[in-house]
């Protein structure tokens, strides 16, 4: 959400000379706004994928469902090691905060992207658009580092097994979680207050299905020189430290694997981190190729497209990833779905 997302505010097809003229209305607001009332009767259209009229009921429908699987997975994975004493540990107290922060993610996101597909009008106040950023820049910082945490929690677990449990305490998993959080929400904060500050007019049009930082700041009125320097640094800074610990810490993690002399060891050491890595590989390598898509018109679709897998497919595909490919998560389902069985029948 945070990141370098390279769509065009502009609609598809729109003429340089609607530019020109958005321009000089700014221009003109500009001698008639106040700073008290200079986003008085500002509102944003969300085009989302209104040139594809024929797709809105199948998108709706499909959408509907993923959002659906998000939900009932990702409360179902915190349920899941909320009751299950084995689960409490480490690896799984840093899941659950990733399923709850995938599930408030997709909900800032997907349910106007589902109103805005079964309506004619895809409008939203300023206000409901500056609130649909902070809270999914605030979620997005947030999983970015809490994936590195897990992945520190992994290297801890595979090259100091010994010491795990007296490295990875408590205090020590709820202080790591805690910053994740409280970085995510300085972040959102530093971006929203700066977004705040600049000065918007009437109707203005976003070719995407969500309200996101450069969209925002190429319709504002304002010089968006501070707003720009602002997220380049702040998403390069985000993105790069949080690899770099993912990266040190699977490095690590590889080399005590390699000197492992046991394949079974070898093997199980592995599979507790192939999730995670399954995860962490989706999740970038999305965020990678936002970054480095092309900006042309061509290339929108494509963007798009990225774009719903990054912010509605991802929250959907975690539970699955960890659930699929984890034998405890497995066992206590079965001991859940059994345990009801016996309860009707009785």
């Amino acid at each position: 959400m945070y990141h370098f997302w390279k769509l065009e505010s502009r609609p598809k097809g729109a003429p340089e000379d609607d530019v020109t003229e958005r321009l000089q209305h700014c221009k003109l607001s500009r001698d008639l706004l106040t700073q008290d009332n200079q986003t008085t009767g500002v509102t944003f259209i969300l085009l989302g994928f209104s040139e594809y009229p024929g797709l809105q009921g199948p998108l709706f429908l499909v959408f509907l469902a993923v959002y659906t699987v998000t939900v009932l997975g990702n409360l179902g994975m915190i349920l899941i090691i909320r009751v299950d004493p084995k689960l409490h540990t480490p690896m799984y107290f840093f899941l659950s905060h990733l399923s709850f922060i995938d599930f408030c993610y997709s909900s800032v996101v997907t349910p106007k992207l589902l109103e805005n597909l079964i309506v004619e009008d895809r409008t939203i106040s300023f206000t409901g658009c500056i609130m649909q950023f902070f809270l999914a820049c605030v979620f997005v910082v947030t999983e970015t580092f809490v994936l590195a945490v897990m992945a520190y929690d992994r290297f801890v677990a595979a090259c100091k097994p010994l010491l795990y449990t007296a490295m990875m305490s408590p205090k020590l998993c709820s202080l790591l979680v805690g910053a994740s959080y409280s970085w995510g929400i300085i972040c959102s904060l530093t971006l929203t207050y700066y977004l705040l500050k600049l000065s918007f007019w009437g109707n203005n049009i976003i070719n995407n299905f969500v309200c996101e930082h450069a969209a925002i700041v190429a319709l504002s009125c304002s010089d968006p020189y501070i707003n720009q320097q602002l997220i380049f640094f702040s998403a390069s800074f985000n993105e790069i430290s949080s690899v770099a610990i993912i990266l040190t810490s699977y490095v690590f993690i590889f080399i005590t694997i390699s000197k492992m002399p046991s394949p079974g060891g070898r093997s199980k050491t592995f599979s507790t981190c192939a999730s995670h890595l399954t995860a962490i590989a989706i999740f970038h390598g999305t965020i990678l190729f936002l970054y480095c898509a092309p900006t042309t018109k061509s290339s929108w679709l494509m963007v798009k497209v990225a774009s719903v897998f990054y912010t509605v497919v991802i929250p959907m595909l975690n539970p699955l990833i960890y659930s699929l490919r984890n034998k405890d998560v497995k066992k206590t389902v079965r001991k859940l779905v059994r345990s009801r069985v016996l309860h009707h029948i009785l």
